[in-house]
């Protein structure tokens, strides 16, 4: 019993200490009835296990607040651990709702050292405690999990993930700064986003209904069939606010719960389906300031489409004193899009189909030390062709765009990895960590058209890959009173080369360069309560060294030894000022900096020591403040701080920064009705969601304008 009074304290002191972790919330969950409950439920007979995994029956006689019940599924299917070193936040579906985000960036951005750019409609590019990162670099930096199975296999990643998964409607979303735990390697280097679908809950439907002034509508659906199953769909179509921008986005999520043959056992599907017309940057100095330039596309051609589908269980029981399950998961994905973001505006089709399955064992060893051990397994196939139908040059007779078929390639990859946790509560106060993780993954890459020189682009033979590494990390905390933690942790990550970084290659380019990218990051941290439980607080400093770091330099040469540093200060706060006030929010600070020389043939990208590295602002902070007069009205006042970075790796040309306003009003009618005002942009402000410089210009996707969305909640 001591284990799961230790998953609701710690857990609600050391997890739910992100922006929206409130001090009632945590109250709530540490309950002395949710603790009767659990312990009546064993008292009758039940195992550990047992009564862990009925916490929603269970804490439903206890408890009042929806959110206590759903803390369940934190405890299944969360990858950071309720009570683990190192820096992460959760974010609830009450809050996902409230935020009623148009793009995943709104409610991740809220979270300290999180800093995703919006492009074009659903595209994006993620920042956790680095810089924005494009490439092979963007597409397996960050580790995206759904019930904490990852969405992609590991060498087919996508710098705009996070179109894939049903956050619309989740129970929660966890986010990780840093290095993931043993239990999660290649990919986890700055951070993982872990979106857990709900569990089912008693029999009704609710429903979410939205429409804008940009012309965005959007419909969520949850269905939930009593203690066995849910359901959820979400639909939103865009007519854009820039010129051909329309957009059709569909996702549906499931989840279901039984028992057979001693095996309690969570089924779960989600899929998502996307068209999308797509804009170009705008070009020019400060560009995104003219209001018409900014609703301007000068691709009007532009698209990207994709599907995507992933099924997984987890089956659990008690075996040899401890607790084994097993994760079976199988996912296919394939994206049609037009590369608007290159100037010969190639079009590339991708796509992979992969299984596997997680296996994790749990033990108490003694009073003082718990042990965990795993395996992991990932086979996958995919494929990646680019194409040019239309001629292209820079100059007459430039020869380097060829029409027709740039690349076409499979590669078959097998990921294997074993990992093994340790904890030892070495007194009353305090634990020490101990995690490692050794994975291999193997390549087999075969080329459909012929190899060799085909204009700047070079189609490798073929040929097999692969690469091993080991992962350790180390913690310690330690309880300064029963309200205070205060931590320490070291963690390695690395991570294995993403297939587009070894086969899709230019003319200039060395075959297969791409080496294991290593960062070794440090982290000491404080979390807790203050003012009798008014105040939910975390504060980390990290610092990371990252090598082997792997990139196309503006020559088009592969530069295979380049070296980073990241570190900052991040802080995050939820205060209640009064009965009527709260104050709650995140401020980060940071320095990413190359540690290398690069010179190549353009001063603005040539690369020297010491310099910032580009789109990576040093301050970024989102503040909201909350006034709730009654238990029917709120309205939330927010401001999202983006400060002042370069756009080129010479450091020669810049983006000031901005900071945008938002208002959100909501009154609940009834218990089962809600109506909303969202407005966004408050002040109109003219700033770039996006700013970059390529091709000897400034260029930009520009933010929203001032837009006010309506919507309303209703539960049948």
């Amino acid at each position: 019993m001591a284990l799961v009074k230790k998953l609701i304290v710690s857990g609600a002191v050391g997890a739910l200490v992100g922006p929206f972790a409130t001090a009632q919330m945590i109250d709530q969950i540490a309950t002395r009835d949710a603790v009767r409950a659990l312990d009546d439920c064993m008292a009758a007979g039940a195992t550990e296990l047992q009564c862990k995994r009925d916490l929603p029956a269970n804490l439903m006689a206890g408890l009042s607040t929806d959110e206590d019940v759903r803390f369940q599924s934190i405890s299944v299917f969360g990858v950071s651990g309720l009570d683990r070193a190192g820096n992460s936040s959760i974010i609830s579906a009450r809050d996902i709702a409230d935020l009623a985000a148009d793009h995943p960036a709104e409610i991740l951005n809220t979270v300290p050292g999180v800093n995703i750019h919006m492009n074009s409609l659903q595209e994006h590019l993620i920042a956790i405690r680095s810089p924005v990162l494009t490439g092979g670099a963007g597409q397996g930096s960050f580790l995206v999990l759904e019930n904490g199975v990852p969405t992609r296999s590991p060498a087919f990643g996508n710098v705009n993930i996070l179109i894939e998964p049903h956050h619309e409607t989740a129970d929660y979303i966890e986010i990780v700064r840093g290095p993931g735990s043993a239990q999660y390697g290649s990919n986890a280097v700055h951070g993982l986003i872990n979106i857990i679908h709900g569990g089912p809950r008693e029999r009704g439907i609710r429903a979410h209904l939205s429409g804008s002034t940009l012309g965005r509508q959007k419909l969520d659906l949850i269905a939930d069939q009593g203690y066995i199953g849910r359901g959820a769909l979400s639909l939103q179509s865009d007519t854009g606010w820039r010129d051909n921008t329309d957009l059709l986005q569909l996702k549906a999520s499931g989840q279901v719960e039984t028992t057979l043959g001693g095996w309690m056992i969570t089924g779960w599907g989600s899929s998502s389906y996307m068209e999308q017309e797509t804009a170009d940057f705008i070009n020019g100095a400060e560009a995104y300031k003219d209001r018409d330039v900014a609703k301007s596309n000068d691709d009007p051609l532009a698209y990207r489409n994709a599907w995507s589908v992933r099924v997984g269980a987890r089956l659990e029981r008690d075996i040899f004193g401890g607790e084994l399950s097993l994760t079976p998961f199988a996912r296919h994905q394939n994206m049609d899009f037009r590369q608007h973001f290159l100037p010969n505006k190639s079009f590339e089709e991708n796509g992979h189909t992969g299984a596997g399955i997680m296996v994790r064992y749990n033990d108490t060893l003694s009073e003082d030390i718990d042990w965990r051990l795993g395996f992991d397994s990932d086979i996958a196939s995919g494929y990646l062709k680019e194409r040019q139908d239309d001629p292209f040059g820079f100059f007459p007779g430039d020869g380097r765009f060829p029409v027709g078929l740039h690349y076409d390639y499979d590669v078959d990859t097998a990921l294997f990895a074993v990992w093994s946790e340790l904890d030892w509560h070495i007194n009353a106060r305090t634990e020490l960590q101990f995690g490692i993780r050794a994975e291999t993954h193997d390549y087999n890459y075969r080329t459909n058209i012929e190899a060799g020189v085909n204009g700047r682009f070079k189609v490798p033979e073929d040929r097999d890959d692969d690469f091993t590494f080991v992962t350790p990390k180390l913690a310690l905390l330690y309880a300064v009173t029963p309200d205070t933690t205060l931590y320490a942790r070291y963690a390695r990550a690395s991570r294995a080369p993403q297939a587009s970084d070894l086969y899709r290659i230019q003319s200039l380019q060395g075959t297969a360069e791409a080496g294991v990218e290593t960062a070794d990051s440090f982290e000491v941290g404080l979390r807790g309560l203050g003012f009798d439980g008014r105040l939910v607080y975390d504060i980390a400093a990290y610092h990371m060294e990252k090598d082997n770091f792997f990139f196309r330099d503006a020559d088009g040469l592969n530069v295979t030894d380049g070296a980073t540093r990241h570190q900052g200060i991040e802080a995050g706060a939820d205060l209640a000022m009064s009965e009527q006030w709260r104050l709650r929010g995140s401020l980060s600070w940071s320095d990413q900096t190359y540690r290398f020389d690069r010179v190549v043939g353009r001063a603005s990208d040539t690369i020297t020591k010491g310099d910032s590295i580009d789109t990576a602002p040093e301050w970024l902070a989102d503040i909201a403040l909350v006034w709730s007069p009654d238990e029917h009205f709120e309205t939330v006042l927010s401001a999202e701080h983006i400060g002042d970075y370069f756009t080129n790796p010479g450091n020669t040309r810049s983006y000031p920064g901005h900071t945008v306003l938002s208002l959100r009003t909501s009154y609940q009618y009834s218990p089962k009705l809600t109506a909303y005002v969202n407005v966004r942009n408050l002040f109109d402000t003219a700033y770039a969601d996006r700013a970059d410089f390529g091709f000897g210009s400034d260029r930009f996707f520009p933010g929203e304008p001032l837009n006010v969305t309506i919507g309303v909640r209703r539960t049948f």
